[in-house]
C-alpha cells in the first residue's frame, strides 16, 4: 500500500470515526432528552389524573351525602325500619339516581341485601358486598350489568337512619359514577399523548378479593376517549406486567414495524380497597418526534461524513503532491544511487522538511561521488602498488638464479675449455628454465590485466557444475548412469555432486564460468593432498542461484579468508596468486558475488567452501 493510499485511508477513517462518535453522542443525548420529557409529561399527567380522580371522588361523595341527608331517603329508612317490607321501594333507586346524576345507585337493607338497584332492578334481594365498606372515602368497584358485562365505577357508601339518634341498623346507599370514555375525555391530554383504560370486565370478587388478576387479556377491554384502541394487543405484555405485579410498568411499544409508530408507554394499575388491580391506566407518548429528529441527525451525519471523506481525498491528494511525490522521487533516486548512478539529483522544492531532505540527499550524493573518485584513485594506486610489489617479488625469484648463472659463466672463463663447456652447458640450461619461468609470470600477468568481457547467454547452472566435475572426475558419467552422483577419483579424493531438481537458469558466459569453477575445483583438490571429499552443489535461493565448491582440507584462517582474493596472494608453495583474483573478476562481471567459509582452527573443521551467488534469470 502506497503512502498516498495510507493517507487516504487514515483521513477517511478519522473523519468517519469522528462523525460517527459525534452522531452517536447526539443521538443518545436526544433519546435521553426525549425520554426525560416523556417521563415528565407522564408524571404531570398522573398528577392531573389524581386530581381529576379526587375531584370525581368528591363529586360522587357529595352526591351520595346529599341523597343520604334528604328527607325522602330518611323516610324510606324509617318506613323500612318500621315495616321491614322492601317491595314498595323496588324502583326508588332509579328515580334517586336520575335526580343525583349518578350512573350507579343501590339501596341496601340492613341485612346486606339489595332493596332497589338503578342499574339492575332485577337484583332485588341479592347481597351487595360493597355495603359492608365503612370507609368514608370513595373507592373503585367493578359493577355487574344486566347484559352480562361489567363497568368500572367510582363508588361511595353512606348509612341512612330515620334520625341521628336512632340505634336501629341503617339502610345503606351505594352510589357511583362510571370510569369510561367520558371520564378519559375530560382528562387534559398533551399533544402526542394517548390515554387509554383497560378493564378486564370480570367480577372484582368483593372487598376481600386477592391482588392478582384472574382473567386473560382481552384487547376489546382497552378503550380510549374515542372508543376501542387499534393495535391494542401490542400493549398486552405491559398491561399484564402491571396487573400481575400491581406496580407501575414502563416500556417501549412498537405498534407497527416503523420506528416512527412506537410509543413510550407507562401502565398504572388502579386498585380497589383490598388492593386488587381492577383496571390499568395506560399513558403512551409518541416517539415520532424523537425518531424524526434522530433520522434528521443521521442524514446530517451521513452528509458530513461524505463531505469529510471528499475533503480527506482532496487533502490526501494535496499531501501526496507535497510529501509522497517528493518521497517517491527520493526513493527512485536512492535506487539509482544503489544501481551505480552517483550523479542523480532530486528537485529541491520549498523550505519545509521535505525540501531539507532533498537538499541533504543531493549533498550526500555529491559527497559520495567525490569520495568515490578519491577512493577509486586510492584503490587504484594501492592495487598497482600491491601488484608491482607482487610482480617484483615474483620476478626477483628467477633473477637470482640468473645472476648466479652469469657470475658462474664469468668465473668459468678462467677454466679449461672442457670445464668451461660443461659449466656453459649447465648455465644455459638454467638460464633457459628461468627465462621460461619469467615468460610464464609475465604471461599470467598479461592475462589478468586483459580479462575478456563476458558474452552472456541463457544457460543452466546445473550444467556448469556437472561439466566442471566431469572434467576432473570422468567417472561421474558412469556413476550418473548407474543412478548415483558421487565417485572416487585419483589421490583418494571422492567427488559428490548435489544439484536441484528444477532448472537453475542464469545469464552468463559458459566458458568464463567453467574456467572459474575449474579453478576452484583445482584449489580444493590441492587443499586435500591426503584425500578427502569434494562437494559441488547448486540450488536456488529466492531470486538467486548459489553454487558451492567445498573441500574437507585443513581450511583457512580468518586472515587468509580476508586476503584470499588479493592478486598475487597465495597460500601454496607454487603459485602466482592470480587464480582466485581471476575467479572474483569473472563473478563480478556477471553481477554476482563470491565468498569463502572456513572453520580452520576448530576441533571439527570441515575444510573450506566457496560460495558463488549469481542472479537468477527471469523466465
Amino acid at each position: 500500500m502506497s503512502l498516498r493510499q495510507k493517507l487516504l485511508l487514515l483521513f477517511s477513517l478519522t473523519v468517519a470515526a469522528a462523525v460517527a462518535s459525534v452522531a452517536w453522542t447526539v443521538l443518545v443525548r436526544i433519546r435521553h432528552v426525549f425520554e426525560q420529557r416523556d417521563q415528565q409529561e407522564t408524571a404531570l399527567f398522573v398528577s392531573q389524573f389524581q386530581r381529576e380522580f379526587q375531584h370525581r371522588s368528591a363529586e360522587v361523595a357529595a352526591a351520595v351525602d346529599r341523597m343520604a341527608a334528604g328527607e325522602h331517603v330518611r323516610a324510606i329508612a324509617f318506613q323500612f325500619a318500621q315495616a321491614g317490607d322492601a317491595a314498595p321501594y323496588v324502583n326508588e333507586a332509579q328515580t334517586l339516581a336520575q335526580e343525583s346524576q349518578l350512573d350507579f345507585l343501590e339501596i341496601v337493607a340492613p341485612d346486606g341485601t339489595i332493596v332497589s338497584s338503578a342499574q339492575w332492578p332485577a337484583r332485588f334481594g341479592y347481597p351487595e358486598p360493597a355495603a359492608a365498606v365503612t370507609a368514608p372515602t370513595p373507592f373503585l368497584k367493578r359493577e355487574d350489568l344486566p347484559d352480562g358485562s361489567s363497568a368500572l365505577g367510582l363508588f361511595a357508601v353512606r348509612a341512612v337512619r330515620r334520625s341521628e339518634s336512632a340505634t336501629e341498623p341503617p339502610v345503606r346507599l351505594v352510589g357511583g359514577e362510571r370510569m369510561d370514555q367520558s371520564f378519559l375525555a375530560d382528562l387534559p391530554v398533551l399533544p402526542g399523548m394517548q390515554v387509554t383504560l383497560y378493564s378486564d370486565g370480570g367480577s372484582d370478587g368483593g372487598a376481600d378479593a386477592g391482588t392478582s388478576a384472574s382473567s386473560a387479556f382481552d384487547p376489546r377491554h382497552l378503550v380510549g376517549a374515542n372508543g376501542e384502541v387499534p393495535d391494542a394487543a401490542r400493549y398486552q405484555r405491559l398491561i399484564d406486567t402491571a396487573r400481575n405485579t400491581g406496580q407501575q410498568a414502563t416500556a417501549i411499544v412498537y405498534l407497527t414495524s416503523r420506528r416512527e409508530d412506537s410509543v413510550n408507554a407507562t401502565a398504572i394499575p388502579l386498585k380497589n380497597e383490598a388492593g386488587k388491580v381492577l383496571a390499568v391506566l395506560m399513558v403512551a407518548n409518541s416517539r415520532a418526534g424523537m425518531v424524526e429528529t434522530q433520522q434528521h441527525i443521521r442524514a446530517i451525519a451521513y452528509g458530513v461524513a461524505a463531505a469529510g471523506i471528499l475533503l480527506a481525498i482532496a487533502f490526501s491528494l494535496w499531501i501526496a503532491a507535497r510529501v509522497s511525490r517528493p518521497i517517491e522521487e527520493l526513493a527512485r533516486a536512492a535506487e539509482a544511487v544503489a544501481g551505480g548512478n552517483w550523479d542523480v539529483r532530486v528537485p529541491d522544492r520549498g523550505r519545509d522538511e521535505v525540501g531539507v531532505l532533498a537538499r541533504s540527499f543531493n549533498h550526500m550524493t555529491g559527497q559520495l561521488a567525490s569520495q568515490r573518485e578519491r577512493l577509486v584513485q586510492s584503490e587504484r594506486v594501492a592495487a598497482w602498488r600491491e601488484l608491482a610489489r607482487r610482480l617484483a617479488h615474483e620476478l626477483k625469484n628467477p633473477l637470482f638464479p640468473l645472476q648466479l648463472t652469469v657470475e658462474n659463466l664469468v668465473r668459468a672463463r678462467a677454466l679449461s675449455p672442457e670445464e668451461f663447456d660443461e659449466v656453459f652447458s649447465e648455465s644455459t640450461t638454467t638460464l633457459g628454465m628461468e627465462i621460461a619461468n619469467l615468460k610464464t609470470i609475465i604471461g599470467r600477468f598479461s592475462d589478468f590485466s586483459k580479462m575478456p568481457r563476458p558474452e552472456t547467454e541463457r544457460i543452466d547452472a546445473r550444467d556448469c557444475v556437472w561439466r566442471a566435475a566431469q572434467l576432473h572426475f570422468p567417472g561421474l558419467v558412469r556413476a550418473a548412469q548407474a543412478g548415483t552422483s558421487q565417485v572416487r577419483g585419483e589421490q583418494g579424493i571422492e567427488c559428490k555432486v548435489e544439484v536441484a531438481q528444477e532448472p537453475l537458469p542464469i545469464d552468463a558466459d559458459p566458458e568464463l564460468i567453467h574456467r572459474a569453477l575449474c579453478n576452484l575445483v583445482l584449489n580444493a583438490m590441492d587443499a586435500m593432498p591426503d584425500g578427502g571429499t569434494l562437494t559441488l552443489s547448486a540450488k536456488a535461493r529466492g531470486d538467486q542461484v548459489e553454487i558451492h565448491v567445498a573441500d574437507t582440507g585443513q581450511g583457512l584462517t580468518a586472515e587468509e579468508c580476508e586476503r584470499l582474493f588479493t592478486p598475487y596472494y597465495t597460500t601454496k608453495q607454487h603459485g602466482t596468486g592470480l587464480g582466485l583474483a581471476i575467479v572474483q573478476s569473472v563473478v563480478a562481471d556477471h553481477a554476482g558475488t563470491i565468498a569463502v567459509e572456513s572453520n580452520a582452527g576448530s576441533e571439527n573443521h570441515n575444510g573450506a567452501a566457496f560460495v558463488i551467488t549469481l542472479p537468477k534469470a527471469k523466465l
